[in-house]
């Protein structure tokens, strides 16, 4: 089904805690040992409480020397949160296209787009060298202004007008791509989101976004 262009939505959703039930940075800190550190820094930063960036690279830090293979265990245990799949299949159905943006790590994430055939990705890289991680981030950190950012060069990548995007997430780091979108949506979220959100769904389900994009 082709959507008519000018009703054509584009839906951004935030990974870690919205698509998925889990923080994939906290999954991998368990297997390295470091799991109580690293989820500390992770609460605070999507609190807003601390600079995005600065705390993806010290979370990252703890996980030097991780073995790639532990990626691929990761991978296994992601949980999708109930009616993710049921949405991208619904969205897609009526010939919408669907982001996911996330400042958790492309190689995890990527293959669960292509299981679903989600379009768009735009995740953190992670540096591995003989094996295992370095503890580094290669590449653009992507906090909250390069989530935006990502809204908009997908948007024009689909044809679609910001006015017609959806952006949903839970933490401070989608305050940008939530505000930047034509309909910003804060799914169980933080109170520093939902403080900016124009519309809130706080149920179990995605699919209580389709409600709200009635057109």
């Amino acid at each position: 089904m082709t959507a008519d262009p000018e009703n054509k939505r584009l839906v951004v959703m935030d990974v870690d805690s919205t698509f998925i039930q889990q923080e994939v940075v906290d999954l991998l800190a368990e297997y390295a040992g470091v799991g109580d550190q690293v989820a500390e820094i992770t609460a605070q930063a999507m609190a807003g409480g601390l600079d995005f960036a600065a705390s993806l690279r010290a979370r990252v830090a703890l996980l030097a020397g991780l073995s790639e293979q532990t990626l691929a265990k990761v991978r296994a245990a992601l949980t999708l949160t109930p009616g993710a799949a049921e949405l991208v299949d619904a969205l897609q159905t009526r010939g919408d296209d669907v982001a996911l943006v996330s400042g958790g790590f492309e190689v995890v994430i990527a293959p669960l787009a292509d299981r679903l055939g989600i379009k768009y990705v735009r995740a953190n890289h992670l540096q591995i060298t003989d094996g295992h991680l370095t503890g580094q981030v290669a590449g653009q950190i992507i906090d909250r202004s390069a989530k935006a950012a990502a809204l908009r060069e997908f948007a024009a990548q689909s044809g679609v007008a910001i006015a017609n995007t959806v952006a949903v997430g839970d933490g401070a780091n989608d305050i940008d791509m939530v505000q930047s979108a034509g309909l910003g949506i804060a799914f169980n979220a933080k109170p520093a989101l939902k403080q900016v959100a124009e519309a809130q769904i706080n149920t179990p389900s995605l699919l209580a976004v389709l409600p709200l994009m009635e057109r």
